[in-house]
């Protein structure tokens, strides 16, 4: 089943079936991350999504959950608070939260590994004021928690900033992991554009840009016309309805890349486990992919 032979025929199906799909099947909505996962391997997002497997966090994204949570206080404070001693004062607050989260504990992080990760997101934090005054911001809203109905699909996405500026709103999401090069920032882009259609929706006005902060690196600008917000809108309705279609269906297909090496739910789906094997054989498989010792373990349990 193709991506576009269900949604030419299935905008009627998607509807008038609904009721037909089993209850734990039916999304309540569909986020930035969600769509891209279902576009990037239907199976994976059945796991996550519907099956709702485990999906720990990596040390990566939890660092970033850190950051976050200072930068997000951080821009709550008065301007001349917008301090990195603040930062430093909000991050030592912040830290025991963060300790006795469900997602840190789950990284069995010993005591050097711990000082490194409070380092690493410490140096995401500090990075801001490499692309910024966090002083001179106007900031409208942080963490803005956006539910609304775009183009007959169910949204929801969590802005991490919305600015005022003299041209209009700007749409600002923080990111602590390395900057991809240019093939690879599609996705971002795109989930910038589900921003600005959901604040237009709300605010009734078009924000005046998007963009992405990579801490400590650059600073990456999304352009917002009426013809790329059409496009992205179209593209979140497309892959809504081959979603309905696959709930209706309950088939969800594997779509097998280089990136079964590090899918958390390898060893459930026996196409990427195939995958994640033959690249192995060719000298294909990066060494820091983790999906061959999630294969072995799953092969070893079952022994």
């Amino acid at each position: 089943m193709t991506m576009a032979e269900p949604v030419e025929q299935a905008a009627e199906p998607a509807s008038d079936k609904l009721m037909e799909i089993p209850e734990r099947y039916v999304p309540k909505h569909l986020s930035p991350s969600s769509a891209s996962s279902y576009r990037e391997c239907a199976r994976r997002w059945k796991f996550r999504y519907v099956d709702r497997l485990p999906d720990p966090p990596g040390e990566a994204a939890v660092t970033g959950t850190f950051a976050h949570m200072v930068l997000e206080k951080l821009m709550q404070e008065p301007v001349e608070h917008r301090t990195v001693d603040r930062a430093k004062e909000l991050a030592r607050e912040a830290w025991p939260t963060m300790e006795n989260s469900r997602d840190y504990r789950s990284l069995d992080l010993d005591e050097n590994a711990s000082r490194n990760f409070r380092w690493n997101g410490w140096k995401a934090i500090e990075g801001l004021w490499e692309l910024e005054d966090p002083g001179k911001v106007r900031v409208a809203s942080t963490e803005q928690d956006v539910r609304v109905e775009i183009n007959g699909v169910p949204f929801r996405g969590i802005i991490d900033r919305v600015d005022e500026t003299d041209e209009g709103l700007v749409v600002t999401d923080y990111k602590s992991g390395k900057a991809p090069s240019e093939r690879f920032s599609s996705n971002y882009s795109t989930q910038m554009l589900l921003y600005a259609a959901a604040l237009t929706e709300l605010e009734g006005r078009k924000p005046a840009k998007a963009q992405l902060l990579y801490l400590g690196q650059k600073v990456v600008e999304v352009e917002i016309t009426d013809e790329n917000l059409a496009e992205a809108v179209d593209e979140l309705r497309t892959t809504w309805l081959a979603i309905m279609e696959s709930c209706i269906s309950q088939e969800f297909e594997a779509s097998v890349s280089p990136l079964c090496g590090w899918c958390p739910f390898v060893a459930q789906c026996p196409e990427g486990t195939e995958e994640v094997l033959r690249r192995d054989k060719m000298g294909k498989m990066r060494a820091d992919a983790p999906a061959l010792e999630r294969i072995a373990q799953a092969e070893k349990a079952v022994d």
